[in-house]
């Protein structure tokens, strides 16, 4: 596996991490999405996709792995990986998806994503999965860049939950 410089360091994420994991996804969501999206749905979607008994299952779950990155033992992001069926335009015989890639805004630019991504990667090629696919936001132009020079190329559209607001997600993915 390709290591993160040494400035900070990726981690496998084990059950006692799910209390940081809901602080850590909420506050990044609501720093990245919160601004473009209804207060009421936001509550409703972080009520759900971040309680802390969701997350325990997400950590606990034998089909996820979920990557930390650190610094000095400080979270700065995330990323939770899950093997199981993809989407119809998703072509591969054992895909995996990258459900999450967090990183907090403040860490933005400095080699955090890209360290996180190539972990995810390297992560998928070592469980012989074929292919990686993901979910991004179709107003999200900043992360759609991001996987575009990743060489996710998007395959289709998902409909993304957010509260009672049915929104688009590109279906991209790229062969591992």
């Amino acid at each position: 596996m390709a290591e993160a410089p040494a400035r900070f360091r990726i981690r496998t994420g084990a059950p006692h991490d799910a209390p940081m994991l809901r602080e850590l996804g909420t506050r990044i969501f609501v720093d990245t999405f919160g601004e473009a999206n209804t207060q009421e749905n936001m509550e409703a979607y972080l009520a759900s996709a971040f309680s802390l008994p969701q997350v325990q299952r997400e950590v606990n779950d034998a089909s996820s792995t979920v990557l930390i990155c650190e610094i000095a033992g400080v979270p700065i992001g995330y990323a939770r990986l899950r093997s199981g069926p993809a989407p119809a335009e998703v072509i591969g015989k054992r895909p995996l998806e990258l459900v999450r890639l967090y990183v907090d805004r403040a860490y933005h630019g400095r080699g955090v994503a890209a360290a996180m991504m190539q972990r995810c990667i390297d992560a998928a090629r070592e469980g012989g999965h074929d292919v990686l696919w993901l979910g991004v936001w179709e107003h999200n132009p900043r992360a759609q860049a991001f996987y575009r020079k990743w060489e996710f190329k998007m395959v289709g559209t998902q409909m993304f939950h957010l509260g009672d607001d049915e929104q688009t997600d590109w279906v991209m993915s790229r062969v591992i």
